[in-house]
C-alpha cells in the first residue's frame, strides 16, 4: 500500500510537470524566433544563486527558439572599485559623475568583471554566450549627455548599428552587452543601462523589452507594494510621468520603456528579478508578472 501511494505521488508530480509544459506550448509557438532584449540589473544580479537561476531561465528560453539579448548594469561593482582606489562615488539626479579615471574604472567593472561573470553563468548552464560592449563592432554610438551639471564621461545613445548582434544571434550565441560606448571622436562614455537596452530593443526589432529590477513593477501607490498596475498603455504611462505619480528610480525605467516603444518595440515589461523564475512566469504563463506597457 505504501509503495502504491508513492507511485501515485510520483505520477501526480509528473502529471503536473506535463500540464505546465502544455500550458507553455502556445507561448513557445508564439515567441519562437523572436528577439527579447532583457535588461538585467538590481541587487539580485549580485547574488550568485539568483543570477545563476536567471541565466538558467535565459538558456531555457534560447533552447525553445527565443533569441535573448542581455544588457546589464553594474553600479555596485563600479562603486566598490572606486572606493577600493580611494574615490568617493558622487551622483547628480541618479547619474554618476564620471571623470576620466572613473571612466576607466567603469569599463573595468562592467566590461572586465560583470560581463564575463554573466557569460560564464550562461555557459555553466549549457548555453553559448558572447560578451560585448557598445564599442564592439560599432554597436552603440554615444554622445556626451549635456545638462545643467557637467557629469563628465556620461553619455547617451546617438545611434545603434546592430549588425554584430544579428551575427551573434545567427551563429547561435546569447549576446551579453555592457553599456559602454564611444563617440565619433573615440572617447568612451558610461551609458545608463536602462536607456541603452531600450534603444537596442527598438533597433533590433525586439518583440519584447524586459526590464528586470528590484521592485514588483509600477505601483499606483509607491508605499503600497500590493498596488501593482499589471498593464498600462503608452499614454497612461506618459501621464503618470507628467503627473509625478512615479518617483525615484522608477522614472528612468518607465522612460526607457517608453523610449523602446517609440522606437518600434511593441511591448515593454518591468518585472521583479528577485522572484524565482520571474522571466519564465512573464513569458510562458497567462498570469505574467510585473507591469506591461503596450
Amino acid at each position: 500500500m505504501v509503495e502504491l501511494q508513492a507511485v501515485m505521488r510520483v505520477s501526480d508530480e509528473a502529471k503536473l510537470q506535463a500540464e505546465v509544459l502544455v500550458q507553455a506550448l502556445p507561448y513557445i509557438q508564439r515567441w519562437s524566433g523572436a528577439i527579447f532584449v532583457i535588461k538585467y540589473g538590481g541587487a539580485a544580479m549580485h547574488e550568485n544563486g539568483l543570477a545563476a537561476q536567471v541565466m538558467q531561465d535565459v538558456v531555457l528560453m534560447h533552447c525553445v527558439g527565443i533569441r535573448p539579448v542581455i544588457v546589464h548594469g553594474g553600479g555596485p561593482e563600479i562603486s566598490e572599485l572606486m572606493k577600493r582606489v580611494g574615490k568617493q562615488p558622487q551622483f547628480v539626479g541618479g547619474l554618476r559623475i564620471t571623470d576620466a579615471e572613473t571612466m576607466e574604472l567603469v569599463e573595468m567593472a562592467l566590461t572586465g568583471k560583470t560581463n564575463p561573470r554573466l557569460v560564464a553563468l550562461i555557459q555553466q548552464q549549457g548555453g553559448r554566450a558572447i560578451g560585448l560592449s557598445g564599442k564592439d563592432g560599432g554597436l552603440i554610438r554615444a554622445r556626451k549627455l549635456e545638462g545643467e551639471v557637467d557629469l563628465g564621461f556620461v553619455g547617451e545613445v546617438e545611434s545603434i548599428s546592430p549588425e554584430v548582434i544579428h551575427a551573434a544571434l545567427q551563429a547561435g550565441y546569447i549576446p551579453v552587452i555592457s553599456p559602454v560606448a564611444m563617440d565619433a571622436q573615440g572617447a568612451t562614455y558610461n551609458l545608463n543601462a536602462d536607456f541603452a537596452a531600450g534603444a537596442l530593443a527598438g533597433a533590433l526589432g525586439a518583440a519584447k523589452f524586459i526590464l528586470m529590477t528590484d521592485v514588483p513593477g509600477v505601483l499606483s501607490d509607491p508605499d503600497d507594494p500590493t498596488s501593482l498596475i499589471s498593464e498600462l498603455s503608452r499614454e497612461q504611462a506618459q501621464r503618470m510621468l507628467e503627473n509625478g505619480r512615479v518617483s525615484g528610480g522608477m522614472i528612468p525605467k518607465l522612460q526607457a520603456c517608453l523610449d523602446a516603444l517609440a522606437r518600434g518595440c511593441p511591448r515593454a515589461h518591468i518585472i521583479d528579478g528577485r522572484i524565482p523564475h520571474a522571466l519564465l512566469i512573464e513569458v510562458f504563463t497567462d498570469a505574467g508578472i510585473g507591469t506591461m506597457i503596450r
